[in-house]
């Protein structure tokens, strides 16, 4: 292996875990079933990996991590807004810098509560053809966003204290 190519296999790797870690965090820890969906907290693995991936990098590991934990766990008809929707959330976040948690990415985890909110209500819109029964789902769409800041926040200054960035991305 070229030296010029470890960079690169480095991204692809640690996208493949980050994408690994949101399907499980998403699919398997504690979810609430809401009126069409569920609460989960694996948005804040998604903010996390938009702090240390390039942005390709990122959103690839948000979509698929969120399309498959819909697919998998009997969401599928959601599956393809989600991969949209969590890509998205990834376009607020830097990785730029020696700092995960950083005032961008604060404002980008804040930026994530129109997109998520947003997202998931234009995406039941589509799906029900009717613009006031997703209505219904906007207060939880808020807690997932809410719950998922909080955890990122936390995660994020550990993430920092342990220098973790700069080791596993080669950051920094």
């Amino acid at each position: 292996m070229r030296m010029d190519e470890r960079p690169r296999i480095r991204n692809v790797v640690v996208s493949g875990l980050f994408a690994a870690m949101i399907f499980v965090v998403t699919a398997y820890f504690p979810r609430i079933p809401t009126v069409r969906g569920y609460i989960h907290i694996g948005d804040s693995v998604i903010y996390i990996a938009a702090c240390l991936l390039n942005q390709p990098g990122a959103a690839i590991s948000a979509a698929l991590g969120g399309f498959l934990a819909d697919a998998l766990t009997g969401y599928v008809v959601w599956a393809p807004y989600t991969a949209v929707i969590k890509a998205a959330l990834t376009l607020p976040f830097t990785a730029l810098g020696v700092k995960t948690l950083s005032l961008r990415n604060f404002l980008a985890a804040l930026a994530a509560f129109p997109i998520t909110i947003g997202g998931y209500y234009l995406a039941a819109w589509i799906m029900t053809g009717n613009k006031i029964a997703p209505l219904a789902e906007v207060p939880f769409n808020a807690v997932q966003a809410g719950a998922s800041m909080l955890i990122y926040l936390v995660v994020a200054a550990g993430v920092d204290k342990a220098g973790l960035k700069n080791r596993l991305t080669g950051a920094g």
